[in-house]
């Protein structure tokens, strides 16, 4: 392909943070750094790397290497202890231009300038891996033994309520509600999530809480025996509008005997191993900012003091050993303290007083310790709310520095992930967690694009749905906020717990459970434009996690009703597959795991972009028009040549999808493709 001389060709150059342009990716202090960066053949006078710091150091790239179509310029640098930040500037004539995690522009801006933190890495294991989030009660009743019973206990204004009817709707206020999956379903359907590509089971919390949710820890030393084994059972429920859970005895011998703790945990640890067995990964959620009211430090339902086995909760006595766990603003209110400080003023989740007890802080920190060394072995820990822990900032960042040492000490391949909104940068600086659930940088820009719905289904958004420059831009300014190495293990979702199914949004409709019903969830969904979702997930650097169900064709409005069970028997057998397909290739395709990013094209109800590392490259063409289009698609800024040829590898529409392969040769630096309606394509040359 020929470019204008006279021109700088902004399109040629590119560099990034991948094994592409910087190697070693992920540098020790010490180290040898090669950076490279490319331009067009013959097309610019010359290159400059620029270093940040107390003085703006710039020097000139050399020119190392030329093919048909680009100049590779390199420059080494040796990184100290210190973390370091740099761009590139690249002339040509009068005209300059600079190169940061942006792209090319006229401002180069330091906050999206690339970084380098010496020391840091993110696990390889997790780089493009294939999640899978279990919300356990939901998933599959493999022991009915332990199931919750009817009015096993008082929960939030209400008896607790077992659900005989597994298809039944979750229920507007369904917090007590309790359809019995455990941890021996999710056991007998090992091989169900293998066969589906699984990498890594992420797992809604499974510690003992009242809720079904469990993000009310009651125990962090233990696995709840209602997901685990309840070997010593006994008492008696509550009578039927009761509420005094000092009489419910059934519920006090099942979640405070030591038989069924230790018992439970025991059979997670058999669960792990069968699981790394398989050669997959586990991740815990951890609920560490607060925890709830039943909880054993604080003993708010009198619980463990009846049980005569625990030591006095910090809600029953002013000596109780937990007392500085929490923060009370009455002094003289004992027995029964009310006055503790609740998350976000909720008496049900009593917020965690680390600064004022060391005690509790250490305490943590063996908890963060022990699941993810033996026996038990776990592979991460997903942080909720994480940046709301502790009272003020300093604090915040102190806790985690802390607690990523105690994980990596403790487990050196463990994931440190947290559920974050907005700029997560001060936390992935190298010393706290190694990266997010990716709202920001995933699964907003997708949701907006292809639905123009918020991510709860809240409200719509016309003048985002379907732009594709709003898209990349979104998608460019939210993941210069991570380095490279926490975007590739960046926990990509279309679901989750929290927001609506992203099936239920492709109907383009405002509304909740309370508001429209159950029913309107899954009425004029798209499965095209859902099918063009999941390729997008697939094809997306990070690693793509599907929510339990989602795979089987599971609608839903925003919690509580995203929270409904895995439909056994009644699946949609074709998302399934195509969900296998989808997995397949992106494990097989090199690029998809580690590859490079290049934008291609971007209008009106359209996407293109490339992913290349080496000799594997792809290419993805998202047509989210209701009508088809031809497409002229510009495979030659990933670097292939004319008679190069590209394979189909998934083409996706508005019925369906087809795997059959076609060729797409190059010409004139583009392959043409024809793009039915609501459609996607992957091509790649990988012979996958």
């Amino acid at each position: 392909m020929c470019f204008q001389a006279e021109a700088l060709n902004r399109e040629a150059l590119f560099t990034d943070e991948t094994e592409n342009f910087r190697f070693p990716t992920e540098p020790e202090a010490g180290d040898d750094v090669y950076l490279r960066f490319r331009t067009a053949r013959n097309n610019v006078d010359y290159v400059c790397y620029i270093e940040d710091g107390s003085s703006l150091k710039e020097a000139v790239m050399e020119k190392t290497d030329s093919d048909g179509q680009f100049d590779y310029y390199e420059y080494k640098i040796t990184v100290g202890s210190d973390k370091l930040s740099y761009s590139f500037k690249v002339v040509k004539g009068s005209e300059v231009c600079y190169y940061n995690r942006l792209g090319a522009t006229m401002d180069n801006q330091e906050s999206f300038h690339f970084r380098i933190a010496p020391g840091f890495s993110t696990p390889d294991w997790a780089k493009g891996a294939v999640m899978y989030q279990i919300y356990v009660d939901r998933f599959c009743n493999g022991d009915p033994a332990n199931d919750v019973v009817d009015n096993e206990y008082f929960y939030i204004d209400q008896n607790v309520e077992h659900v005989s009817d597994w298809s039944r709707y979750p229920s507007q206020m369904d917090v007590g509600c309790f359809y019995g999956g455990d941890l021996q379903g999710v056991w007998d359907k090992l091989d169900y999530i293998q066969n589906l590509g699984v990498d890594v089971i992420y797992f809604n919390p499974i510690f003992v809480s009242p809720s079904n949710h469990k993000y009310d820890c009651q125990d962090y030393d233990h696995i709840d025996p209602h997901y685990g084994v309840i070997v010593k059972d006994g008492g008696e429920p509550l009578k039927s509008g009761a509420t005094d859970n000092r009489q419910a005895t059934k519920y006090m011998v099942r979640s405070t005997a030591k038989e069924n703790l230790e018992a439970s945990d025991a059979f997670f640890a058999r669960f792990v191993e069968e699981v790394h067995r398989r050669g997959m990964k586990i991740i815990l959620d951890g609920v560490f900012n607060h925890c709830g009211s039943f909880n054993k430090w604080l003993d708010g339902e009198l619980l463990y003091q009846m049980s005569g086995d625990y030591e006095a909760g910090a809600y029953v006595s002013e000596d109780s050993p937990y007392h500085t766990f929490f923060k009370f603003y009455k002094d003289d209110a004992w027995p029964c303290n009310d006055s503790y400080d609740g998350w976000w003023g909720h008496s049900t989740l009593p917020k965690l007083n680390y600064e004022e007890s060391p005690k509790l802080y250490e305490y943590i920190m063996n908890i963060a310790r022990k699941w993810v060394s033996p026996p038990y072995n776990v592979d991460g820990w997903r942080l909720d709310v994480a940046a709301d822990l502790g009272h003020s900032s300093e604090y915040n960042h102190k806790f985690w520095r802390d607690f990523r040492s105690a994980v990596k000490e403790a487990n050196p391949k463990a994931i440190v992930l947290a559920e974050h909104y907005g700029d997560p940068s001060s936390w992935l600086a190298g010393d706290q967690w190694d990266t997010v659930m990716n709202y920001d940088a995933f699964m907003e820009p997708v949701t907006w694009f292809l639905t123009g719905m918020e991510k709860h289904s809240d409200e719509s958004n016309p003048s985002l749905y379907g732009d594709g420059e709003s898209f990349f831009r979104s998608m460019n300014y939210h993941m210069s906020r991570m380095m490279t190495n926490s975007v590739m293990v960046a926990m990509n979702e279309l679901s989750n717990h929290d927001h609506s199914r992203f099936l239920t949004r492709t109907n383009r409709t405002v509304g909740r459970i309370s508001t429209k019903g159950a029913k309107a969830a899954s009425e004029g969904v798209n499965y095209g434009v859902f099918r063009e979702a999941v390729l997008i997930q697939m094809t997306w650097p990070g690693a793509p996690t599907i929510y339990y169900g989602d795979e089987a064709g599971v609608c839903g409005w925003t919690d509580p009703d995203n929270r409904r069970t895995y439909p056994w028997g009644n699946e949609n057998l074709e998302l399934i597959e195509f969900h296998k397909y989808m997995t397949g290739l992106h494990h097989r395709i090199a690029a998809l795991r580690r590859g490079s990013l290049k934008q291609l094209l971007a209008g009106r109800q359209l996407i293109a972009y490339g992913r290349f590392c080496g000799d594997s490259v792809c290419a993805v063409i998202v047509n989210n028009r209701a009508a088809e289009r031809d497409i002229q698609l510009p495979v030659w800024q990933l670097g292939l040549a004319d008679g190069d040829t590209l394979v189909r590898h998934m083409l996706t529409y508005e019925t369906g999808y087809n795997v059959g392969k076609i060729n797409y040769e190059v010409a004139d630096g583009q392959v043409s493709v024809f793009m039915p309606a609501n459609s996607a394509i992957l091509l790649a040359t990988d012979r996958v």
